[in-house]
């Protein structure tokens, strides 16, 4: 009878392989994946549309919070009217942050 028992001596045990050494951070980096960049590509696509669909009367908030309809589309700006002056102001399509909802469409 030994005193200690055979768990307690070194070598006793073979150690891991290196597939389930490294398994635990494939898992880590799949779960980022799944939980940071997916949600991220569906929402630059989904702007990507909205930018692209943008066309004369819709109303839109741009990134600097201002809130206008649109007068005019060219390829890379809109000119939005904004109230209660009826000013308007000429931004780049990439500030458009938001399409808001028409009074007739709610």
């Amino acid at each position: 009878m030994t005193l200690f028992p055979s768990f307690f001596v070194q070598g006793a045990t073979p150690a891991p392989s290196a597939l389930l050494q490294f398994a635990p951070l494939v898992v880590i980096g799949g779960i980022f994946y799944l939980l940071l960049f997916l949600p991220m590509q569906k929402q630059k696509k989904a702007m990507a549309k909205m930018l692209s669909e943008l066309k004369n009367g819709d109303s839109v908030v741009t990134t600097g919070g201002i809130v206008g309809t649109i007068t005019a589309v060219d390829k890379d700006t809109i000119t939005l009217r904004v109230k209660p002056d009826n000013l308007k102001l000429q931004f780049a399509r990439s500030a458009v942050s938001a399409m808001v909802a028409s009074e007739g469409t709610k």
